[in-house]
């Protein structure tokens, strides 16, 4: 079949959502699941006290560390160039985030919540393959940065 027949047929099957991206998993798109505002306006949440060990791997198997120098598998470096370590190198993003990584005051528009979310608009959801982070941990993510990304 040729790839523009392809594609009509895979529209035709419902495999391409109205932005036209494949998307293997099926809900609401996320820009309706998403809200920018800071969800506990009362609570700060911090990257050195709540962030980092999350992403370090301190609280559990749900965590980020092929982004972390030093663990035993930091193929998310190696891959992505994206550090997680630090405040500053998650900032600088990885060679593809194109300055999106944390887009401070709108965790809708920062692809690390988007990663993290379910369907994410492009490649895998991570932490890849999972144990994915749980509800309350996207929350803090989503509510960090719409505090404005601090430390």
């Amino acid at each position: 079949m040729r790839p523009v027949a392809a594609l009509i047929a895979a529209a035709g099957l419902g495999c391409i959502d109205d932005v036209g991206f494949f998307d293997p998993q099926v809900g609401e798109p996320i820009a309706v699941r998403c809200s920018d505002d800071d969800s506990d306006p009362g609570e700060d949440v911090s990257f050195a006290e709540d962030l980092l060990p999350l992403f370090r791997g301190d609280l559990g198997p749900e965590s980020c560390t092929c982004h972390f120098p030093g663990s035993t598998n930091p193929i998310g470096i190696d891959q992505s160039g994206l550090d997680l370590s630090s405040l500053d190198s998650l900032l600088a993003g990885g060679a593809n985030s194109g300055g999106q990584i944390v887009v401070r005051g709108s965790p809708c528009t920062s692809i690390l919540w988007q990663k993290v979310s379910p369907g994410p608009p492009f490649g895998a959801r991570m932490p890849f393959g999972g144990p994915f982070l749980s509800d309350a941990q996207i929350q803090s993510i989503a509510d960090w940065i719409s505090e404005g990304a601090r430390e």
